[in-house]
């Protein structure tokens, strides 16, 4: 899966193309790397956003099937790191 389809998939952006604009940024980072759009995210992978002076850090548990998933459902797919 793209990763900027699980961003917004997993609710991580409300919006793709917040997702989007967030990669051509360069602010999301994939394996500590600067990720781009069409990048494939597995799991095991570890997404960083570098917001203004804070960062998140999330570890892919699970793929999603569909488009969209309940925000009830996001530690099925994502755990956030400290």
């Amino acid at each position: 899966m793209r990763i900027d389809k699980f961003l917004n998939s997993v609710n991580i952006t409300k919006r793709r193309s917040v997702a989007q604009d967030m990669l051509n940024s360069k602010v999301v980072l994939l394996n500590g790397k600067i990720a781009k759009q069409s990048k494939d995210v597995a799991v095991g992978d570890k997404i960083e956003l570098i917001y203004f002076e804070a960062k998140r850090q999330y570890k892919v548990l699970e793929l999603p099937t569909t488009k969209s998933t309940p925000k009830s459902q996001q530690s099925r797919y994502i755990q956030e790191l400290i």
